[in-house]
């Protein structure tokens, strides 16, 4: 369970993860020991799994992304688990979600362009195992993008 004060960490923390020990400790009005304290056992618990850069891809000249909306083959009882492993090993396959209903996988795919969309998704995503159906949507623009929760 979480007490005001973890909350208060983690709003500044997730606010601004480079924040030194004694930074965050400041903005939270505790010690920089009992902060990293605190922190150590936020991670140790699973409450906050890492902290990570967030890179731009357009930055790396990455200007295409697209959703594809796939559902499986639902007849042969590996199916979903295949699909996964293989998806997994696509490098411009950035993220993989699951559903309930009729769509069942939805993955992000980057691409520099679309003549390398095009090369990526004829030799890798259409080669992946197990697909019934597929339904790309290409990304016009993101217009939230907050990780940050309400804590």
């Amino acid at each position: 369970m979480l007490d005001d004060l973890d909350r208060r960490i983690l709003r500044q923390w997730q606010a601004d993860p480079t924040l030194s020990p004694a930074e965050l400790a400041e903005r939270c009005g505790m010690t920089p020991a009992r902060v990293q304290r605190r922190q150590m056992r936020l991670m140790d618990t699973g409450a906050v799994k890492g902290v990570r850069a967030v890179i731009d891809w357009q930055a790396l000249g990455y200007s295409v992304e697209v959703s594809l909306r796939v559902t499986l083959d639902k007849t042969v009882a590996a199916a979903f688990d295949e699909f996964l492993k293989a998806a997994r090993e696509v490098p411009e396959v950035v993220e993989i979600q699951t559903f309930l209903g009729r769509v069942d996988v939805r993955l992000s795919v980057i691409a520099q362009d679309m003549a390398h969309y095009q090369r990526v998704y004829r030799t890798r995503v259409l080669t992946l195992p197990h697909i019934a159906d597929i339904e790309p949507l290409m990304h016009v623009a993101r217009i939230k993008a907050d990780e940050r929760l309400p804590i």
